[in-house]
């Protein structure tokens, strides 16, 4: 693919999704972002030369109406993701970092995949810390203010094998890239801890590099596949785990009712 396509980045307004996004505009794509706050995306959106959609990543009913907004993409890059502090349910009964990381992605893709090209999944490094029990991860029940993170970024990203091998026949393609250990404000905290966390975030390299590699993906050929920032390299073992990625998938497939 080297047109020019329909871009939807969600989390555009800030952080990674905002150098992705204006990266993308400048390699000459029709970019739209995707934010939470009408404000701030609007001032983004003007900033980088996109279109705006409004909404978020919260719960069933938010992907679905705004799946029902995304109806001319081309490719979507899932960005936005939450790293919390505290064990917070949505509306659906889910943790709300499983939900925003691992469900909403999942629900999007399967909701747009008759109109996409391509996904780019947004990772993380962490996920080789992660673990997910499928009986306690989904609900919180195991939830902890630093794990929590790694474990859903762990369940998406053994998806991206599995969303490759179902729309291989179709030609859709998928991958997923760790940009790199950036200086964003996930994760941020509040008190002493919020104050360290700060100062070692000041040493690390700005947002703004991660535009180039992920829009990179915006256009290769292949699917299934993770890099680490421009370096295509093979998943470690535990997103590997194909027994624990077919629960994940048929218990997603009937909480969100897309079986």
């Amino acid at each position: 693919m080297s047109e020019a396509l329909r871009v939807a980045v969600t989390g555009g307004n800030r952080g990674v999704g905002r150098a992705v996004a204006g990266e993308a505009a400048r390699r000459g794509h029709r970019v739209v972002i995707v934010a939470r706050r009408p404000d701030a995306g609007a001032a983004a959106a003007r900033e980088i030369g996109a279109e705006l959609v409004v909404g978020d990543l919260s719960s069933v009913r938010a992907v679905r109406k705004l799946a029902g907004e995304l109806s001319d993409v081309d490719v979507l890059v899932h960005n936005a993701g939450v790293w919390p502090s505290r064990r917070v349910l949505t509306e659906d009964g889910f943790e709300q970092a499983f939900f925003t990381n691992h469900l909403a992605p999942f629900l999007l893709n399967r909701l747009l995949e008759e109109r996409l090209r391509r996904v780019v999944q947004v990772s993380a490094g962490l996920y080789v810390t992660g673990r997910v029990d499928p009986e306690r991860t989904p609900t919180g029940d195991d939830f902890h203010a630093v794990h929590t993170y790694a474990n859903t970024k762990l369940a998406n990203l053994m998806m991206v094998p599995l969303f490759a091998e179902r729309w291989k026949d179709a030609g859709v393609t998928i991958d997923a890239v760790h940009p790199g250990v950036l200086r964003t404000d996930l994760g941020a905290r509040t008190g002493l801890f919020g104050v360290l966390l700060k100062t070692v975030k000041w040493t690390l390299k700005p947002a703004s590099k991660s535009g180039p590699p992920v829009a990179d993906l915006i256009t290769a050929d292949g699917t299934g596949r993770y890099f680490h920032v421009k370096k295509e390299t093979p998943l470690k073992a535990k997103a590997l785990d194909t027994p624990l990625a077919a629960r994940l998938w048929n218990d997603a497939e009937q909480a969100l009712h897309v079986a």
